[in-house]
């Protein structure tokens, strides 16, 4: 079984986590709390020592691969000694038999130890409050929809990320329009001018990410960015307690052809928002240089919540930073239906009234 630990409250021996409200540990039992700069001698003692921060993409993946036949793995709990199991991507979880939170520490040794981590902002309450918001003036969500006994599970999860930095240079050529319309006698005249607009330069970007988990849905990862890479602080496992965490099971190099096109895409987008005064403008050719910049590993907190109505499961997510809420919704057809028959009777009647007028 591999090997686990737990921070351990010295006043009242009970298992401390990380406050998102305090921004420090605290005991749940006793209420004493603890800074984070003197949780750093205990990191050191269980996890093996820091690497040199620049990454390669091939150690990277022969790290992953050690893993990839173990479907489980098991652990044990530290407090308890009941056996915990979990996938084997599993960093951070809770044991199901005492409920104290535990670190796996082997997902953190070496290449696999993150550089940053964005610490949560905002606690459940928060996630559930914003849930609430979320249906509200939603007129073809189902009634049932709204009850709070919907919620299936919520808990708090950071997710692994790789961050991109790197520098573009482009070359982009474009064909633009003017429309120049006027009238002459019974006649209206449309002229339509046609020009080749080119754009040249450079363009840096910083912290583009991309969430290196399968597991995570890639759709609702990038609809709860943006984060604030402002708040990242040097990785430390304590900011873990309490938390669900994973391992990367996408390497950076795996991870890199989607970071590629969201910066060209964003290239792009850049140098057209410069062109001005035109009625149209549509890129016609493209020439986008990327260089090789830094790679960050980092975990991003994120709250998920899944709700179950009529046997189908929606997953919800809200960053656990800024509070950014999203999700699909069900719609109830009988209200569409009714809304719909609605609008058109009162279309015919405000017709009808326009006609009697007229």
């Amino acid at each position: 079984m591999a090997g686990t630990f737990e921070y351990k409250c010295p006043c009242c021996g009970g298992s401390i986590v990380f406050d998102s409200r305090s921004q420090k540990m605290k005991c749940p039992y006793c209420d004493t709390e603890f800074e984070m700069e003197t949780l750093k001698q205990f990191d050191e003692e269980n996890l093996s020592e820091d690497t040199d921060p620049k990454w390669d993409a091939d150690v990277v993946r022969q790290s992953d691969e050690r893993l990839e036949d173990e479907t489980l793995v098991s652990y044990t709990c530290e407090s308890c000694g009941g056996e915990i199991v979990g996938d084997r991507t599993m960093a951070s979880t809770s044991c199901p038999y005492c409920g104290n939170n535990v670190i796996v520490a082997k997902q953190f040794e070496g290449m696999l130890r993150p550089d940053v981590v964005i610490p949560f902002k905002l606690d459940e309450k928060s996630a559930r409050e914003k849930l609430k918001s979320h249906l509200k003036g939603k007129i073809l969500l189902p009634s049932m929809f709204k009850s709070e006994n919907r919620i299936k599970e919520i808990r708090g999860v950071y997710v692994p990320f790789w961050l991109y930095d790197c520098d573009a240079q482009a070359d982009i050529s474009c064909r633009a329009t003017r429309v120049r319309c006027w009238e002459r006698g019974d006649y209206e005249y449309t002229e339509t001018s046609h020009y080749l607009v080119s754009r040249s330069g450079e363009i840096g970007f910083d912290n583009v990410p991309v969430d290196g988990s399968e597991k995570m849905d890639d759709t609702l990862m990038q609809s709860v960015e943006p984060f604030d890479y402002s708040d990242c602080v040097d990785f430390q496992t304590a900011y873990l307690a309490g938390y669900v965490a994973d391992k990367f099971d996408q390497t950076a190099e795996q991870c890199a052809p989607v970071a590629n096109q969201r910066m060209r895409d964003s290239t792009v987008s850049a140098f057209l928002g410069t062109i001005q005064g035109y009625a149209t403008c549509v890129p016609e050719h493209t020439n986008i240089r990327l260089s090789q910049g830094k790679i960050t590993y980092a975990l991003l907190p994120v709250w998920i919540l899944n709700t179950k109505y009529k046997d189908k499961l929606y997953t919800f997510a809200m960053n656990g930073q800024t509070g950014k809420f999203v999700g699909n919704l069900p719609v109830d057809k009988g209200k569409a239906v009714r809304i719909a028959g609605a609008v058109f009777v009162a279309a015919a009647a405000l017709t009808m009234l326009i006609t009697g007028l007229f």
